[in-house]
């Protein structure tokens, strides 16, 4: 997964060693209207956009809001959705027809990021249903902070100094705000809030050691200990107090749910026939897994097969390393094998995941925004189990990372998935591009690489496995994966409209997606708040699909190299549009 950063058109960035690419050219009498748009989209996101996401222009590399902290009052939702509906009205006002092809498909992400963040806010509304929006939401804001050396410790201290002194009233608009959330919400709060806890008492102290004002060090211990009495105070609320009348329902609804992939990723399939393509993939995966398990060893059924694959993991304290072990062969196999252009040699850090994600989240990249300038790292995210995991929670969450599946999460979040595609940032074709982006893009990408590099060869022996039959697990491991995301596609459309109950997504993960149960009940209490993650899949289908496509009209002289390095020229866009720039029509994306 990616830690989804969306940047603000202020700026340019160029990865080390490329220069952005020129934008394209326009047809002359569309150049006025596109300038026109790119002066509303700068109003959009100055007016708007980091105006009630200020943490957001903190990790884009906009530093003048590392003192501001979002409005999480009902009066700054009120403001913020009046405010969007100005500009909806204004970029609805544009005439496609007046735009180059480039521009129109901004205009299309622009006005499906206003409507769906006015879904989130009027519908969906986490402000009222979700208490990990506070708790964690404040984390992530000093993180933004703390992460990233873009100035010296006493200067980004004092900004988080400044937004630590907002912190507890937030915890004043929550107890206002939240009204009957759904059980399981309350209780993933309750789970995250001791290392949100522990976070501000340890990791934040330790991260401003070398800050050698006293005043503003004293000034920092005072904030700071107000927002940990704040999360104090928020956790015994939420256990006594707001747990026990939490009986409200996650589900988000077919409809919104229908609304919110058209908003967000351009699909406009009725559910029914999604759910037929996400059960397909699923089979066929499931099919191919049984196959390769027969190859591995005939006399044994496919779950005994799994169950041995899942042993060969490292030691909790070597997964880190076991991970930056896989860099070196899958650079020499993308270079060699032309598979896309490394912009940079600069790689990844590996860390453990932040507390604020870890209910959730196994693996993520986390990049720095491209208008940063200064502090450029960017950290591959691994959950680590907890100190206080029980033997057998601590033994399935490190079957999460056998070895097939470390090759396939090092191949998604760093070469050549989310990482790289990062580095590509500089080439989009419009700074909207590198403001906005599909999901279905990033996580599709991504989890396409995971397929696409074994097909094209990875994973053999002399690349990245051992023998023979380890090859076999290494595909195994990718399959398991790929289960995993089938497994989401269903799971979020059946959760949501009612056809399945939270135990019965677990179970599905386990039986139909091959996931342990502590792997299922991350994966479902992430689908509980997630509820379109289907996009992986999705993603993937269609990259594929386009690929197919543009190889049937190119013929002989298709390049694949080419195909992704055009692919990833164009940003983060819902494939649609994708295709219109590499196919050059509207056909269907599915």
């Amino acid at each position: 997964m990616r830690r989804w950063i969306s940047i603000a058109i202020l700026g340019g960035f160029a990865a080390p060693g490329l220069a952005p690419s020129a934008r394209p050219a326009e047809p002359p009498a569309s150049r006025a209207a596109d300038e026109g748009l790119a002066r509303l989209a700068d109003s959009y996101f100055s007016q708007v956009y980091f105006k009630y996401s200020p943490t957001a222009g903190t990790e884009a590399g906009f530093h003048q809001y590392d003192t501001q902290l979002e409005d999480y009052s009902r009066t700054g939702v009120d403001r913020q959705l009046q405010a969007l509906a100005v500009f909806e009205k204004k970029f609805a006002a544009i005439q496609p027809r007046s735009l180059g092809i480039t521009a129109q498909g901004d205009l299309e992400m622009l006005l499906g990021n206003i409507r769906s963040t006015r879904l989130t806010l009027s519908v969906i509304r986490p402000w009222e249903k979700n208490p990990d929006t506070y708790s964690s939401g404040v984390a992530a804001s000093a993180f933004s902070i703390m992460e990233r050396a873009f100035a010296p410790p006493d200067d980004r201290l004092r900004a988080l100094i400044a937004r630590e002194r907002r912190m507890p009233a937030v915890f004043d608009d929550a107890r206002r705000n939240l009204r009957n959330p759904p059980r399981i919400f309350t209780e993933i709060a309750l789970e995250q809030l001791p290392g949100n806890i522990a976070f501000f008492q340890k990791d934040l102290p330790a991260a401003f050691v070398q800050a050698r004002d006293p005043q503003v060090k004293a000034e920092f211990a005072r904030a700071n200990a107000a927002v940990i009495a704040a999360l104090e105070s928020y956790r015994q609320w939420l256990q006594s107090d707001l747990l026990p009348r939490s009986h409200g329902d996650f589900r988000i609804g077919a409809e919104t749910f229908h609304r919110k992939l058209e908003y967000d990723e351009m699909v406009d399939m009725p559910l029914p026939e999604l759910l037929k393509i996400g059960y397909a993939d699923l089979r066929k995966n499931q099919a191919e897994f049984a196959r390769i398990a027969r190859q591995i060893d005939p006399g044994k059924p496919p779950g005994q097969i799994l169950q041995e694959l899942a042993r060969d993991h490292p030691a909790p304290g070597q997964l880190l390393q076991s991970f930056r072990d896989t860099f070196n062969g899958l650079i020499l196999f993308i270079e060699q094998r032309h598979i896309v252009e490394i912009p940079s040699q600069v790689r990844p850090i590996l860390e453990e995941t932040p507390p604020f994600m870890r209910a959730t989240t196994v693996a993520s990249m986390d990049t720095p925004g491209p208008f940063e300038t200064v502090a450029k790292e960017a950290y591959f995210n691994v959950t680590l189990p907890g100190p206080k995991d029980s033997p057998q929670a601590v033994e399935e969450r490190m079957e999460e990372f056998n070895r097939g599946t470390i090759i396939s999460t090092s191949v998604h979040e760093a070469y050549p998935g989310h990482y790289i595609q990062f580095l590509w940032t500089p080439y989009a074709p419009s700074t909207v591009r590198k403001l906005l982006g599909a999901s279905s893009n990033a996580e599709g990408w991504a989890h396409y690489c995971e397929q696409m590099m074994l097909d094209e060869g990875f994973g053999q022996p002399g690349t990245g496995a051992r023998d023979a039959r380890d090859a076999k697990m290494i595909r195994l491991g990718q399959l398991q994966d790929a289960l995993l995301r089938d497994a989401r596609f269903v799971v979020g459309i059946r959760l949501h409209t009612g056809r399945f109950t939270f135990d019965q997504a677990v179970d599905f993960f386990v039986r139909e997606g091959y996931q342990t149960r502590e792997s299922a009940m991350t994966e479902t209490k992430r689908g509980a708040s997630d509820p379109t993650y289907l996009y992986y899949t999705l993603g993937k289908l269609e990259i594929l699909k386009l690929r197919a496509d543009l190889m049937r009209k190119e013929g002989p002289s298709f390049s694949l190299e080419k195909f992704h390095d055009d692919f990833l020229k164009q940003g983060y866009p819902p494939i649609p549009i994708v295709r219109r720039a590499l196919l050059g029509n509207n056909s269907p994306a599915l």
